[in-house]
């Protein structure tokens, strides 16, 4: 069953499309077989796997979503072969408009990726630069959400308020949504305000932000204009390091997850167990007077 990440913060330039896309690729590299799923209308993420804009314009997104097109058709390859790309196109400016009208609107998304629950290990949702309708999509259909933070002055503000968002979902809309983390991107260790945002909110959120931060890199502000991923770009650069190392600590943390839940029996089930093993069942004879 696959493990659906939204990639989310409604500011933008803060590196989601490049988490989406290199995240994705190194999750791919460790052989999880990955989709990318491109929600936002700008349609960066589709473009930084190589992917045309002509080729996908009777099939993506927006028609899964829709149009009730089946999401398998509106899925390509790319040039890892454990990963693949949903993506999107400025049709998905108007889907916020006919998604209004649209019962269960909220739902839409997560019921088209139900035919393809199974054929992924993880789904990577890049979100837009909104806490709009489509991004309420995202999070609802997420497992949990990683916040790309610009280590800049306005980030904590901005974070606030998309936790206050994700609040109200996991409310009213989805219980189990929860926080995977909050990546420090776009780093210059020479600039003394980036260290201390970066201290500030490593001291607010110690268990929720990865140990990995992304430095500022100039290979990866270039490899999506090449339609590469990092790791395909060049695989030696910092950037590629860094996302490797986010991959390995989701890997990782999902790995804990499962044996976590494999321990947590349920008091039901210890009670049962308990039983079995001291519980006999007496003899006819027994129940016999004396």
């Amino acid at each position: 069953m696959a493990r659906i990440i939204a990639i989310a913060n409604q500011k933008g330039g803060v590196g989601k499309t490049t988490t989406s896309v290199n995240l994705a690729a190194c999750l791919a590299a460790a052989d999880k077989k990955t989709l990318v799923l491109d929600l936002d209308p700008q349609g960066n993420a589709s473009v930084a796997l190589g992917l045309e804009k002509e080729a996908f314009t009777n099939a993506n997104i927006y028609h899964a979503m829709i149009g009730g097109e089946n999401i398998e058709n509106c899925i390509y390859k790319t040039e890892l072969s454990y990963l693949d790309i949903c993506p999107s196109d400025n049709n998905l400016i108007g889907a916020e408009v006919e998604l209004m009208q649209a019962f269960a609107r909220e739902s839409k998304l997560k019921a088209a990726l139900e035919p393809i629950m199974k054929v992924y290990d993880y789904i990577i949702i890049d979100c837009p630069p909104s806490l709009s309708l489509l991004t309420v999509n995202g999070l609802n259909a997420a497992h949990s959400y990683i916040v790309p933070m610009q280590t800049e002055y306005f980030a904590m503000e901005g974070l606030a308020q998309l936790i206050n968002t994700v609040k109200l979902i996991k409310q009213n809309l989805n219980p189990i949504i929860e926080l995977e983390g909050i990546l420090l991107t776009m780093y210059d260790g020479r600039n003394n305000l980036a260290k201390l945002v970066a201290n500030e909110i490593r001291t607010h959120f110690p268990q929720d932000t990865f140990k990995t931060i992304i430095p500022r890199n100039v290979k990866l502000s270039e490899c999506p204009s090449h339609g590469k991923p990092i790791i395909i770009y060049d695989i030696t650069s910092k950037g590629a390091e860094a996302y490797l190392n986010v991959a390995k600590e989701i890997i990782l943390k999902e790995k804990d997850r499962v044996v976590e839940d494999e321990n947590q029996l349920s008091l039901v089930d210890k009670i049962i167990n308990k039983n079995e093993e001291t519980f006999e069942i007496p003899s006819f004879d027994e129940y016999q007077l004396q």
